[in-house]
């Protein structure tokens, strides 16, 4: 107890706030308590069974597929019909609008976070983070949007399941690796939203920790994949992909049709275009910018579902000859919010106005990275034929970038691999302002891993016949 001239002392330097405009206005954001007891009663508006349901009326699979092709490269569609018609999964790989498509129509849970888009299996990887550690993470967000969060963790599930099916693996191991991507899924968000929101932010996967705790199978794979991302760096790149002309210019090698050499108008453009990019970096990569110059640009063919979009290598040089190699990769409207049709909020919109697809799939791509490249940029590049401009977003090639082979995996490895993306994708949710929300209407994931494994059992079945008619339209011969 103090004196009584002491706590008199002491009382007189609390300030009174009551009169400011601060204590007026202010009250705390919703709680954890609140925002799960919240999320609970959004069961009782869309029960969680309900998320079974898969809505097939109505569906043209061939249409949002050719119309795709209409705004891409001519000569460069019969690679991507090729790749996509190699299997069951590649086809699944190259059709995220297809599935969006599909979302759009059956029930949702009506709770959205900020979503990847495409988060099949083939999606998570290893990359170097800026301190230059190998980090396990999502690596593609080309159709990164807002959608309920579910769509993303079903298109992982039913990825899964074909993955699985098309290795040949007993059904036990696939439905008990779908159930478990749910649960893990659930207990991973549940952790994460009841830690703080700066501790979410820090949170990531490290590559070394994770072969340390896994079993020896998996150890094996592990220790495979990252021997392989430490060897694809951008100097390896460089050795690969270029050469050096008389004159010391560095210069890309082609190798038609999947590296090719780009017409002077789109090299006048891209001289134009390197500035604007640099201005969208963060400002450390404008200063590191600033010792080197464009010396090459080549297109190049990448992925499955992207063949056909506008994707090109750029060739940096400073003054000793030392190279840079960037990837420009054109952005399309996601296609949660074409095909999908996800409501976006509306400073999502004004920012997508203001800088383009570019622009959300590099803000979007920093939300649900744990670490991002930090060479990340955007920019809009008007094509030669004028009208709208194509968007584009930038980052830094080869930079230890490595998967894994799903299909070479053990049985054991491939339910932990389902189990890490699985957390890695409730990590990148946590970082949504409802992911509480939606860890309370999740539960402990045995209601919603059913339904779940349910519609992606279901949605294997209706993509192995898309493929089979898609092989059909495009004439392709089984194999």
């Amino acid at each position: 107890m103090l004196p009584v001239a002491a706590e008199r002392c002491h009382t007189s330097f609390m300030p009174d706030l009551e009169p400011h405009p601060l204590a007026a206005q202010w009250s705390p954001p919703p709680s954890l308590r609140h925002s799960l007891e919240d999320g609970k009663r959004s069961r009782e508006r869309r029960p969680r069974a309900a998320l079974a349901e898969l809505v097939t009326t109505g569906r043209d699979p061939m249409a949002i597929l050719d119309g795709q092709d209409l705004s891409r490269v001519p000569e460069l569609v019969p690679i991507r019909a090729e790749r996509m018609g190699a299997s069951a999964f590649a086809f699944y790989r190259g059709t995220a609008a297809i599935m969006a498509s599909d979302l759009g129509r059956s029930p949702d849970s009506d709770l959205s976070v900020a979503s990847c888009g495409d988060a099949h299996v083939s999606n998570f990887g290893l990359f170097a983070s800026p301190q230059r550690t190998l980090a396990f993470d999502l690596n593609d967000f080309d159709e990164a949007a807002w959608a309920p969060w579910e769509w993303d963790l079903k298109r992982l599930v039913t990825s899964v399941v074909i993955a699985g099916q098309s290795a040949s693996r007993d059904d036990a191991v696939v439905r008990e690796a779908a159930l478990a991507t749910v649960r893990t899924y659930a207990r991973a968000l549940r952790r994460g939203v009841e830690r703080t929101p700066l501790q979410r932010y820090y949170d990531h996967f490290d590559a070394g920790g994770a072969v340390e705790q896994a079993d020896e199978e998996t150890r094996k794979a592990l220790k495979a994949a990252v021997r392989d991302a430490e060897r694809r760096t951008g100097a390896r790149a460089q050795k690969k992909l270029t050469t050096t002309t008389d004159g010391g210019r560095l210069v890309f090698v082609e190798a038609p049709p999947t590296m090719t050499h780009v017409d002077p108008a789109i090299q006048e453009r891209a001289l134009a275009l390197v500035s604007d990019y640099v201005l969208s970096a963060n400002v450390d990569i404008r200063a590191v910018m600033q010792n080197y110059t464009l010396s090459d640009l080549a297109r190049r063919v990448v992925g499955v579902g992207s063949v056909g979009t506008r994707c090109y290598l750029l060739a940096m040089q400073d003054g000793n000859e030392n190279g840079l190699i960037l990837q420009a990769k054109e952005a399309g409207a996601s296609v949660l919010v074409a095909f999908g049709k996800a409501r976006q909020p509306a400073v999502f919109d004004g920012y997508v106005a203001r800088y383009g697809d570019g622009g959300r799939v590099v803000a979007l791509q920093r939300i649900l990275q744990a670490v991002s490249d930090p060479f990340l940029g955007h920019v809009f590049g008007t094509p030669a034929e004028g009208g709208a401009p194509r968007a584009f977003y930038i980052r830094q090639f080869h930079d230890k970038k490595g998967g894994f082979d799903v299909d070479a995996l053990e049985d054991s490895s491939f339910t932990w691999y389902a189990h890490a993306c699985a957390a890695t994708l409730a990590r990148a949710h946590s970082q949504s302002p409802n992911a509480a929300t939606v860890s309370g209407y999740v539960g402990q994931g045995r209601v919603v891993g059913e339904a779940i494994a349910e519609w992606a059992y279901a949605y294997a079945e209706l993509a192995h016949a898309d493929w089979e008619l898609f092989r059909l339209h495009r004439g392709i011969e089984a194999g």
